[in-house]
């Protein structure tokens, strides 16, 4: 064997290897997350017995943390913080009329802290076990989590308005209607209140990975300003992705004003040629969404009545402009050259 092949065998050898070891530690982290989870969660249930039922009173928790932390001394998480986190989230979910078992289930697969931050941020335990899905579906990290909640994605998710029960068999029609929006949070784009589609478009694919990211998980980009011909004219779509998930393409359509029927019919117009051009007999049909400045809720329906193509209709929000009552105090440009002439005005005195 030459020397050559056996070092190309090696370097194959020891990549299997190194996968291998990969599965096992990441395995291996789960596992001992889920035991650390279901401790966390026996502790929580025994100080909400003691302090509620036996009528021990909050204070021995604080004696409890000290005990704790002078038998494991090299094991965190036995503050009295903690530990009153600990009651907390057993406490929370205890309400629930789904099954205990379930959600013990559930919440034992994602890090502590991810848990302290969706029990303290839910209004309720729907909104809690919804967090808890996405943040196991996504992998989101705790800073993640955090911002999708802030952004208040359980009160936003499926609501855009759309004709996919129609367009769509029942089980794919669903799991579409769920990954869509209304309405979409563009707060990462720094564009003035009243900013033109074109602008929006180029801050949006600017800022394709906090885009990609608003639009969910399985969203992936494949170009701006996408030309198709459709009897010898020239078209071109705003936004085309594709959904790994839904296996189908995606076109997105920016408008910067309030939502018109006739918008409706264009997007149909672009599905029926992303079908025609680029959709495999594997594939899915493609599905189009319409973000608009505003919208009238049953123009919008009534304008997807009808509709042979899946189309949802949705709005957005740019939250980063200045609010109007900053901008009066600030100065006009008139304002701002006189003070400037002012200023050298007065440097040329001085120096006299």
């Amino acid at each position: 064997m030459s020397l050559t092949k056996k070092h190309t065998e090696y370097i194959n050898w020891v990549n299997e290897l190194k996968t291998l070891i990969q599965r096992t530690q990441i395995k291996a982290s789960i596992s001992v997350n889920r035991e650390l989870m279901s401790l966390y969660w026996t502790i929580g249930k025994s100080i909400s017995e003691k302090v509620n039922t036996a009528n021990w009173g909050s204070s021995v928790v604080e004696e409890l943390s000290k005990d704790l932390k002078e038998e494991f001394p090299n094991q965190k998480g036995f503050s009295r913080s903690n530990l009153f986190s600990m009651k907390k989230w057993f406490e929370f979910y205890s309400q629930s009329e789904i099954d205990i078992e379930k959600i013990q289930q559930l919440v034992g697969q994602i890090p502590w802290g991810h848990n302290v931050v969706i029990i303290s941020k839910s209004k309720n335990i729907e909104e809690a076990i919804f967090y808890s899905n996405k943040t196991i579906e996504n992998n989101w990290s705790r800073s993640v989590l955090l911002h999708q909640i802030e952004l208040n994605l359980y009160e936003r998710h499926g609501k855009a308005i759309t004709n996919f029960t129609e367009t769509l068999p029942t089980p794919h029609s669903e799991l579409t209607t769920e990954t869509l929006k209304d309405p979409y949070k563009f707060d990462f784009l720094t564009l003035q209140e009243k900013a033109l589609e074109k602008d929006i478009e180029i801050q949006l694919v600017k800022h394709i990975t906090s885009f990609l990211l608003e639009l969910g998980t399985g969203f992936s980009f494949v170009g701006q300003q996408v030309p198709v011909k459709i009897d010898n004219q020239d078209f071109y779509i705003d936004l085309l992705f594709y959904h790994i998930k839904l296996k189908c393409y995606v076109v997105v359509e920016l408008k910067a004003i309030e939502f018109k029927a006739e918008f409706a019919g264009k997007m149909n117009l672009y599905l029926s040629a992303i079908d025609d051009s680029l959709k495999t007999k594997a594939e899915n049909p493609t599905i189009g969404l319409l973000l608009c400045k505003s919208k009238s809720e049953i123009i919008a329906e009534y304008a997807l009545r009808g509709m042979t193509q899946p189309i949802g209709i949705a709005e957005y929000e740019i939250n980063n402009a200045i609010p109007k009552e900053i901008k009066t105090e600030l100065p006009t440009i008139e304002e701002i050259e006189l003070a400037t002439t002012k200023a050298i005005r007065n440097a040329g005195d001085s120096n006299k």
